[in-house]
């Protein structure tokens, strides 16, 4: 058991336990003030298994402190595994529809509702993933297991991820859960009025990228350019494999739901002349994020309206998070929260994404050091070292193929952040880095197309580090790239660089964060 205290990497803002396995955010819910975030865990190992729901809280989404295990495994008399407590999500149950409060003065109950994952060894329903229920009482410091568990199951060895929200529209006000069968690549939609008793309402797909198995499922509604009036629902699938930057990743679709179906107005129709699975193929879908590190991202339940929703996403890859060799609790970290929004485009309604704004208060701005009109030609010092910041960097690429910053870098290692003018593409490029054991499946440089709007004249990138990551926000965050870096101990410095021309550092302001 390592406990990763003082740990190389630890990140400032980013939530991380302090020791053992974690990876999907589960059961986001905001209640009285505080933020859950209940997350795949194993309590007593470094690598995944023992399935239960870990837990942390926070007053702003940026400041976490870890609870104690929310949600076990279940085991039968002997200590034999008969059940993981895989993927979901939790609701406050306002009215107590699924009757689970017993005192009138007490708090709304919580109400996770997660997969049983029955291992071969169950009595009754060997190697079956259905949906379960469990409830706090006590704002969510205590949880315990429905009786009737499970309360749905289709018999099916992979039906998962239970999504549940209360619809209220023109079909009726229930809840509703949205889930995966997750080889078939399907999404099923179920509703209920108390929790605990589901009826079939429809599926959507396959769609788009069906490279891997589909998971981790989430479906809201979003003001388009912030006028209630106009709404559209987003409906978001995880994948594994069969991301845009290889491994897993999140997809998302446009479109309505009426209470009943989900209808997709972004599905892009299949193109005989490219091959399935091929990056052409793949960069005409719309992506949560174009990095290699960003998975199983879901939305709080209870934040916002429709104006923003509030999503986490985990910081890291499935085809190499257990193959990592720089010390298994260094892989486990959450993304930063980040605010989603709907913009128009040239293509319809899209997600525009930004870090929450919460994260304001932890920056030094009066610590902040400015690099304005510096020319870039090569590698170009800029006498600036940070790992954990917020960067605001302004590029006008001039003569340049490429053009941008080298962070956490030291003699001789760095990561690339830029943009690519002879393609119109922002890239991160840690290929330079330090491989943390891996390879060519971690020494990776991901790169999104922007938008043209956003080409014309300089080009602004809002990049976070914290501890051995990097976030990048471009075209004003139609664009984000996530990924996980292991830089060398004290490896800090900030450089900027240009290939095959001159290029303009308009403007840098580095922000430490504390």
């Amino acid at each position: 058991m390592s406990d990763t205290a003082s740990a190389q990497g630890r990140p400032l803002v980013h939530f991380m336990p302090a020791r053992n396995w974690m990876n999907d955010p589960n059961g986001l819910v905001h209640a009285d003030g505080v933020y859950h975030l209940f997350f795949q865990h194993n309590p007593s190992g470094e690598a995944w298994g023992n399935m239960s729901w870990g837990h942390a809280t926070s007053p702003d989404l940026v400041t976490w402190t870890e609870r104690p295990v929310a949600i076990e495994q279940g085991v039968a008399a002997d200590g034999t595994p008969i059940e993981g407590i895989f993927s979901g999500s939790a609701v406050v149950d306002v009215d107590d529809t699924a009757g689970f409060r017993t005192s009138p003065d007490g708090p709304a109950p919580l109400v996770a509702i997660y997969t049983s994952a029955h291992t071969p060894e169950h009595p009754t329903l060997p190697g079956i993933q259905a949906q379960s229920l469990a409830y706090s009482l006590d704002g969510g410091v205590t949880w315990l297991r429905h009786a009737g568990n499970p309360v749905l199951d289709r018999g099916s060895a992979d039906f998962r991820d239970p999504k549940v929200f209360r619809y209220d529209g023109p079909a009726g006000s229930y809840w509703v859960m949205v889930a995966v069968e997750a080889l078939d690549k399907k999404v099923v939609l179920y509703r209920s009025d108390n929790l605990r008793d589901w009826t079939y309402l429809s599926e959507f797909g396959p769609a788009n990228a069906t490279g891997g198995i589909w998971e981790c499922p989430d479906l809201f509604e979003l003001a388009v350019d912030g006028d209630p009036a106009t709404t559209r629902w987003v409906l978001v699938i995880n994948l594994n494999p069969g991301g845009v930057a290889g491994g897993s990743a999140g997809q998302y679709f446009v479109g309505e739901f009426d209470g009943v179906t989900f209808r997709s107005e972004s599905t892009v129709p299949a193109d005989p002349g490219l091959e399935p699975g091929s990056r052409a193929e793949l960069e005409r879908y719309d992506w949560l994020d174009w990095g290699s590190d960003y998975y199983a991202a879901v939305s709080f339940f209870g934040t916002g309206g429709l104006d923003h929703r509030v999503m986490v996403g985990w910081l890291n890859n499935w085809e190499y998070a257990h193959a990592l060799a720089v010390g298994p609790i260094l892989r486990s970290r959450m993304a930063l929260p980040r605010r989603v929004e709907l913009v128009t485009t040239p293509t319809g309604p899209r997600l525009r994404q930004s870090v929450v704004p919460e994260l304001a208060g932890r920056l030094a701005t009066d610590a902040a050091v400015r690099r304005d009109g510096a020319t870039l030609d090569g590698v170009t010092p800029l006498d600036v070292a940070a790992t954990a910041a917020h960067i605001s960097v302004t590029l006008a690429p001039g003569t340049a193929s490429t053009c941008g910053l080298r962070l956490l870098g030291d003699d001789e290692h760095g990561t690339l952040v830029g943009y690519d003018a002879r393609t119109g593409r922002v890239f991160v490029d840690r290929s330079a880095g330090r491989d943390p054991g891996v390879g060519d499946a971690f020494l990776s440089r991901d790169e999104a197309p922007l938008p043209a709007t956003a080409t014309d004249g300089p080009v602004h990138l809002d990049v976070y580090i914290d501890g051995g990551s990097v976030e990048v926000f471009a075209a004003d965050g139609l664009r984000t790239i996530t990924q996980l870096q292991f830089p060398p101990s004290g490896a800090g410095r900030i450089d900027g660089f240009a290939t095959d021309g001159v290029a303009e550092l308009v403007s840098l302001t580095v922000t430490p964060i504390i």
